[in-house]
């Protein structure tokens, strides 16, 4: 996927996976490289801005396979800007279908 093409939508998808469970950081590597490939030093620079925004509020859990792991919750401003981000993403992605679409039927 190109780069710019994955940075642009890099948020959304974090905030949307959060949404759905509260995701400590490695988790969050694993599941939004199941839509773009991602590495640690994207997801967690990531993770602190959208904290120091507050969309994400952050808590300690025990694990069992080493040390305690920070967890990463949504919180009533991250959901704000989800629901942006999703009207946003719906309105540009019809828009570039759209002309994707009309430039083929002008061929």
């Amino acid at each position: 996927m190109n780069s710019q093409f994955k940075k642009g939508v890099l948020e959304l998808i974090v905030l949307l996976s959060v949404d759905s469970k509260d995701m400590y950081g490695y988790e969050l590597v694993l599941e939004v490289s199941k839509v773009v490939d991602v590495n640690e030093g994207t997801i967690y620079p990531l993770l602190k801005r959208l904290t120091n925004e507050n969309y994400f509020e952050t808590y300690l859990r025990e694990s069992t396979e080493g040390p305690s792991r920070k967890y990463y919750k949504i919180t009533v401003l991250g959901k704000k800007r989800l629901q942006e981000l999703k009207e946003t993403w719906t309105e540009f992605s019809n828009s570039v279908n759209n002309f994707i679409k009309e430039s083929e039927n002008n061929d």
